[in-house]
């Protein structure tokens, strides 16, 4: 294990040094391609860090990243790359360039390859900006996956009899029947240790208890929802109050409000009195006022 690891790290080590020079090759060109469209001594020795950089950052969002996110790294990667080389490979073609890395020069004797050479130099720096912010809220932002544990199925054998858990059986599989195997005692030996010693006779073997088997029923699944009430009501839960008639009610609210003035006699009044319904104690309010103002009237 421990030698597996320093293989990595030596790995890792190499490719590092690797970039580093490669970069160190392109930082020349770049540089130059930067003083060719305008750079001062400054922008031109960062440029290469712009374009290079960029390369480094994309590829650790692939590697980080997943998905539509792997995706967009991958073309960033791949676009700056291409561009990278392009400007590589005019500044190989043209000597104007080497070791001049202030001076104004044409990347190409042709107009418009001259013009898209320029465009191409001018707005990498812009595409770093852009780019980059993109990729590194994509990698701040990024939640990687759960890791679910593996399901190992264990077995635990003892002797000739498998022991499974119920709940890795299908349903199908019928519940298994364990047998008692039949118990024997061995033989004992007769020791002779004088005369008075009894001799030991064998037991009898001992005949197993049947064990019935028992088959897997069916049961059902109970829900664990609470039941709601249906049907009517039995006679047992109903009240057992009389039903009062219309006249009976009219002598109790009377009684009741015999003593009351006329402004006390109220619907809500009757109704906690006489304990009836809200349109039997209007009714009842509007019977009693009527007969008292008859009364007062005949009076």
């Amino acid at each position: 294990m421990n030698l597996h690891r320093k293989g990595r790290t030596a790995l890792v080590l190499a490719l590092v040094a690797v970039v580093g020079m490669a970069f160190r090759v392109s930082w020349n060109a770049l540089r130059d391609i930067a003083g060719a469209v305008g750079a001062d001594a400054t922008a031109a020795t960062l440029y290469p860090f712009v374009v290079d950089g960029l390369m480094a950052l994309a590829l650790v969002a692939t590697l980080v990243l997943a998905g539509d996110a792997r995706r967009f790294a991958l073309r960033v990667l791949g676009a700056y790359t291409v561009a990278s080389l392009v400007l590589n490979y005019v500044h190989g073609l043209v000597p104007e360039l080497h070791g001049r890395s202030v001076d104004w020069s044409r990347l190409a004797e042709w107009d418009p390859a001259n013009w898209a050479l320029v465009l191409l130099a001018t707005s990498l720096p812009v595409g770093s900006i852009y780019f980059g912010s993109d990729l590194v809220a994509k990698v701040l932002h990024h939640r990687p996956a759960p890791i679910l544990a593996p399901v190992t199925n264990t077995e635990e054998s003892t002797g000739t009899t498998t022991k499974r858990s119920m709940a890795d059986l299908p349903e199908s599989t019928p519940a298994p029947v364990v047998t008692l195997a039949r118990l024997t005692v061995p033989e004992p030996v007769a020791v002779d240790l004088g005369k008075s010693t009894p001799v030991i006779k064998p037991l009898p073997p001992i005949e197993p208890t049947p064990v019935a088997s028992i088959e897997p029923r069916a049961v059902p699944a109970e829900s664990t929802r609470p039941r709601r009430a249906t049907g009517r009501v039995p006679d047992v839960a109903k009240p057992r109050r009389p039903k009062r008639t219309s006249e009976q009610l009219l002598a109790e609210a009377r009684t009741v409000t015999a003593d009351w003035p006329d402004a006390k006699v109220t619907a809500e009044g009757i109704r906690r009195e006489v304990h009836t319904s809200p349109a039997n104690a209007r009714t009842l309010r509007d019977a009693i006022l009527a007969e008292r103002a008859t009364a007062a009237e005949s009076a």
